[in-house]
């Protein structure tokens, strides 16, 4: 959200965000699209960032952390994000190609932990409601 400066051709540019953290887009994505929209709105503002939204972006980088596995070293990445899924009912479970490519040991918990602390985050409600028709087909 901060605008950030950076120098092109002996000329400083100045940019704000554009889109968003590309691994986020595969859960709660409801949210996140409710997230960038209100982001580009503050941008294309010119104003100052509100708290509410940078508190977001604390709030938004402790989820992302908890499911991408921060924590040991993005291992669980991968598991992380069907672990999501996979309570929304998306998904059977959290497998992946290789068999050995798990959950860490603490992440179920993490992850149950970022749920608590930011229902606002999630959007299990939305896939709920859609669940049934989009796994028809």
């Amino acid at each position: 959200m901060t605008p950030y400066r950076f120098a092109v051709g002996g000329r400083t540019v100045e940019r704000r965000i554009v889109g968003g953290l590309l691994g986020h887009w595969g859960y709660w994505t409801r949210r996140a699209v409710e997230q960038l929209r209100r982001c580009h709105e503050v941008a294309a503002s010119g104003g100052d960032v509100p708290a509410d939204l940078l508190r977001l972006a604390v709030e938004v980088t402790d989820s992302n952390a908890a499911v991408f596995d921060a924590a040991n070293g993005f291992a669980g990445c991968l598991p992380g994000v069907h672990a999501v899924l996979r309570r929304q009912g998306l998904l059977a479970g959290t497998w992946c190609l290789d068999p050995r490519e798990t959950l860490s040991p603490g992440q179920a918990d993490e992850i149950d932990r970022v749920v608590r602390a930011y229902p606002h985050l999630v959007d299990d409600d939305f896939v709920a409601a859609h669940r049934d028709e989009w796994l028809r087909g």
